[in-house]
């Protein structure tokens, strides 16, 4: 008897877990996840060799890399510079050590940018002056309310494919997403924030507004949004230059407002975290183009489970559910899960489907794909941040356990008001 596609993704990313835990190495763990995945499809060694190679040539793969490079330069000029320093202080004058460890990474999360969760953990690390907070519930701060916006923000790349794929305006996903964001928000504050013990603020004059020290992050928003906006021909040629763009001006810019030496800019870019945080990037999107990729037998993966789960006879809500958030543990990111499964999730409703049918499937199979990419152990912002926080990859899953169990329930009954408002 053939075994399942659905259980070959989870024993797969079961190796990467228990792998990493044993070996505490995770691009040897990744890469033994994916060898795994890759065998197990049936895939000869030279479609394995093609499929890899493909990717790691590949102009998106190069350019994801040099967003990371970027990322983890931008956080370290403004450091440099001493922004991120007066950010922290400001927020935390504000708002109290409990609001901006928040705050903080909501704010970078407005940056649609693969692994920006590397540039928000050094500011939450910044709020614990005194060492006082569990690393674990620091990594989990950090990597919670930086995904907060995902569900509404219309800059992230996964909710303009959903958009064209469920053929909504972007304002309609806006707002329907809306309610799921405030829940995640609400979410957090119950078991996250709650808590984080309060500590004692050092006064310190505020030389500069929170404007003005956000700013470069203000700038990669108005050159990312003004690319996909003005000049749409630049996505065309890889979806990752754009936000590459925003990040070098916003670089660039920074060096004029707040010069740093020579010395410094050395310390910046001579730097192994980005070489070692690139060489897991790229394995990560390995994994995924394997997961992406069409088996031996011409059908892609995730066509080929939601066959099987078809013939098991599952009902349609379940297939809605399940199909989404397997295709997000499994790719880690937004655009992937999107890309995977949300044709499947449409297609289910039947031919010429009621808007409130679209509003609700979209909905649901968007929130549970999504809680699937918080899941997933080859999810780059959850990489990154064990990575800064020296945290264990299993223990700060594990523990995300009930906010993604929270935001299931709530996505169910959300999905189902839909219904009754609308019909």
């Amino acid at each position: 008897m053939a075994i399942p596609v659905l259980i070959k993704i989870l024993v797969s990313l079961s190796v990467i877990l228990v792998v990493n835990r044993l070996i505490k190495n995770l691009a040897l763990s990744i890469l033994a996840g994916t060898s795994v995945l890759a065998a197990w499809s049936g895939h000869s060694l030279t479609t394995i060799a093609s499929i890899s190679w493909n990717e790691i040539y590949s102009l998106d793969n190069a350019m994801l890399s040099a967003i990371i490079f970027l990322v983890i330069w931008l956080s370290s000029q403004m450091a440099k510079a001493g922004v991120l320093g007066d950010l922290v202080n400001a927020i935390k004058a504000k708002l109290s050590v409990n609001g901006a460890i928040a705050v903080l990474p909501a704010i970078i999360g407005l940056l649609p940018m693969p692994g920006g969760a590397i540039f928000s953990a050094p500011l939450v690390e910044d709020c614990d002056e005194y060492s006082i907070i569990n690393p674990v519930l620091k990594t989990k701060i950090n990597y919670w309310f930086r995904h907060i916006w995902e569900y509404t923000w219309p800059l992230y790349p996964g909710l303009i494919l959903v958009s064209d794929i469920a053929g909504l305006h972007i304002w309609q996903l806006f707002l329907l997403g809306l309610p799921m964001t405030v829940v995640a928000i609400m979410t957090g504050y119950f078991f996250l924030l709650r808590k984080v013990k309060n500590q004692p603020l050092a006064h310190q004059k505020i030389k500069k507004g929170i404007i003005k020290l956000i700013s470069p992050i203000i700038v990669v928003i108005l050159v990312y949004s003004a690319i996909l906006i003005f000049i749409p021909s630049v996505p065309e040629i890889s979806k990752y230059l754009p936000m590459s763009l925003g990040l070098l001006s916003a670089m660039f810019l920074l060096q004029l407002e707040r010069p740093i030496s020579v010395s410094d800019w050395k310390s910046v870019v001579i730097n192994r975290k980005p070489v070692i945080m690139v060489l897991i990037v790229v394995l990560v999107s390995i994994y995924g183009a394997f997961i992406e990729a069409k088996m031996p037998n011409g059908v892609l993966l995730m066509e080929q489970m939601r066959m099987e789960l078809d013939n098991l006879g599952i009902p349609i809500i379940a297939l809605i559910m399940i199909i989404p958030f397997v295709s997000g543990l499994a790719t880690g990111i937004t655009v992937g899960f999107a890309g995977a499964s949300m044709p499947i999730a449409i297609s289910l409703l039947g031919t010429d489907p009621a808007l409130y049918q679209i509003l609700s499937t979209v909905s649901l199979a968007f929130s549970f794909g999504f809680m699937g990419v918080m899941m997933s152990p080859v999810h780059i912002c959850l990489i990154v941040t064990n990575e800064h926080f020296k945290t264990s990859l299993s223990k700060s899953l594990n523990s995300l356990l009930p906010l993604i169990i929270t935001m299931l329930i709530f996505a169910l009954i959300y999905s189902q008001i839909i219904i009754k408002a609308i019909f």
